[in-house]
């Protein structure tokens, strides 16, 4: 999604490098209307963004935006305002895992493109040929969030298995400068969510089973963060009033 030019991080190749502050640290996330959460996070994001499952893997994504290549919640300066809730996803660019095929292991990778990586750093990535505190903190977040990563997986199966999925539509109805309905409604997107009704229809030990696999938690914050589309459209609307958004 942000990385343009990931490579293996080494001490042989990017011996150099590091990290420098930005003056816009999260420009990089203007284009990206959705950004993926772990299971983890769906409390802390259900307070800023709706939260929906996207994709035939049921993908659990915060909505930044209604339209593709425009997130409303980057400012101008480059910066994601403090009440709004920063996915893991973001926080740990430039630094992401690949797959090694030839080991069977995860490989510390490092976006080269991205703007705070640089040869004059002000962090560098390696002291003395090893991994500074700096890298060795960035592998065990990009750790914690793979393990994250797994136990989303697990929790998508868990509300497969109970069949609590629902497809769903979100539109929003135009309005000319005076308030008054302007057009037909604009669909923002087709989506996968968690039905509240299938949720309390479930037998006992169906719902026992979700309480017992930490699920109920994650479901309510789910279904709380749906609350949050009508304040992602009215940012839409004062950010571009005179366009439709195009299926998110």
């Amino acid at each position: 999604m942000f990385y343009k030019q990931p490579q293996a991080l080494n001490a042989e190749a990017h011996a150099g490098l590091g990290i420098k502050k930005i003056d816009q640290p999260f420009a990089f996330l203007r284009e990206a209307h959705a950004v993926p959460i772990t299971v983890t996070e769906f409390g802390m994001a259900a307070g800023s963004y709706p939260i929906i499952f996207v994709g035939d893997d049921r993908t659990p994504v915060a909505v930044m935006g209604v339209r593709q290549g425009q997130n409303l919640f980057v400012t101008d300066e480059g910066m994601v305002a403090d009440e709004y809730y920063v996915p893991a996803f973001v926080r740990r660019y430039p630094f992401v895992f690949a797959s090694d095929e030839k080991s069977d292991r995860l490989v510390l990778c490092v976006d080269r493109e991205a703007p705070m990586v640089t040869n004059q750093p002000e962090i560098p990535f390696f002291e003395n040929g090893q991994p500074s505190k700096f890298t060795n903190d960035a592998i065990e977040f990009c750790k914690e969030f793979e393990r994250q990563r797994q136990a989303t997986g697990e929790f998508v199966k868990l509300i497969r298995n109970a069949d609590l999925f629902e497809q769903k539509t979100i539109s929003f109805q135009p309005r000319d400068a005076e308030g008054n309905p302007s057009g037909d409604p604009q669909k923002i997107a087709d989506y996968w969510a968690i039905s509240e009704e299938k949720l309390n229809a479930l037998p006992q030990d169906k719902y026992l089973e979700l309480r017992n696999n930490g699920a109920i938690g994650a479901i309510y914050a789910h279904l709380l963060g749906l609350l949050n589309w009508q304040t992602v459209i009215q940012r839409a609307l004062r950010a571009q009033p005179a366009a439709a958004p195009a299926d998110a």
